[in-house]
């Protein structure tokens, strides 16, 4: 009787163990990057330790974003790229896919984005239907009543904001974290004079006239502590890992002579994964805008960062 019992106990601890299994698997949560992979170097150094993430996080979409400035119709380049008829968020595309097959990860989820901002040069919040609005619709449409979708955006917020006007259901579906915009703490002023807002103003003004959207923002004054050292990281990156030969890569190509560099976008996605390294407060918004606050990451342990990426590398390479 003593061993019916004991067996019927270890046959009852055995699926308690697999239904919570089970359970923390089918919980995990969906999350979505949103990218302007071509625009500099620190967005290939992101998406990987996002992507690195599919154990902890259900990464369900990998979208492009365009990086149009007013450089590319006054300048014969940008960065490395020459500027008669480039397509900024094919070139994102590209990138995005080369990564995804790369880290044998292409069958994800990863549609083009809006090719331009929202509205016109003069304002306006025309949407830009794209491939990526119409997967994220879809995704969050499949959503349990529960659940919700958390977006990552690292580049101009174009996708995003097209997506809410295009519904503005989804809105109380999604929590949005972005890369974009300054914010000094001492003087409580924001300054939209930075290349994610200059590339698409209206979609961000758009976005901060949202009231009850969950939207939490790196600042480039909270993400500029995250300065690493290019001789350094290059001496971590093994030679036979493709996927680490692709962030050297992209550094080489965008950025050759900089010794030094923050890594704006993994910031941001460092934050987001690792809570405990980051900092939020509740700040008033921009006057001009209608939302009363909004979230900003206050400060970063930019060490602990460095050190947690090198941790994620030495894990992937098991």
């Amino acid at each position: 009787m003593i061993n019916r019992l004991t067996s019927l106990r270890l046959v009852l601890t055995g699926f308690i163990i697999s239904f919570t299994l089970l359970t923390a698997t089918a919980q995990k949560q969906k999350v979505w990057l949103d990218a302007d992979t071509g625009n500099e170097v620190d967005d290939v150094f992101a998406i990987v330790r996002l992507l690195w993430a599919g154990d902890e996080k259900d990464i369900v979409g990998l979208s492009s974003a365009h990086f149009n400035n007013a450089d590319l119709v006054t300048f014969e380049t940008w960065n490395q790229y020459s500027t008669p008829g480039l397509n900024t968020v094919r070139i994102s595309q590209g990138l995005n896919e080369a990564i995804l097959t790369t880290m044998g990860l292409s069958t994800l989820p990863h549609p083009m984005g809006a090719d331009r901002q929202m509205g016109r040069a003069w304002g306006g919040f025309q949407p830009r239907p794209s491939a990526a609005t119409t997967e994220l619709l879809r995704v969050i449409q499949a959503l349990k009543p529960t659940e919700k979708l958390d977006i990552l955006t690292i580049g101009a917020t174009t996708n995003i904001a097209s997506l809410i006007a295009l519904d503005s259901t989804v809105k109380n579906k999604i929590r949005l974290y972005s890369l974009g915009g300054g914010y000094d703490q001492s003087r409580k002023a924001w300054n939209k004079n930075e290349f994610n807002v200059r590339c698409d103003l209206n979609a961000y003004d758009f976005l901060l006239n949202q009231t009850g959207l969950d939207w939490t923002l790196m600042t480039i004054n909270t993400a500029a502590a995250y300065r690493v050292n290019r001789d350094d990281f290059f001496k971590k990156l093994a030679d036979d890992r493709p996927n680490e030969q692709l962030m050297e890569k992209r550094w080489q190509e965008t950025e050759a002579s900089s010794t030094n560099r923050v890594l704006w976008d993994v910031a941001l996605v460092q934050a987001y994964l690792r809570p405990n390294l980051a900092e939020i407060i509740n700040v008033q918004a921009p006057p001009e805008n209608q939302s009363q606050s909004v979230k900003i990451w206050s400060k970063i342990d930019a060490n602990g960062m460095y050190d947690e990426f090198w941790q994620q590398v030495e894990r992937h390479r098991n």
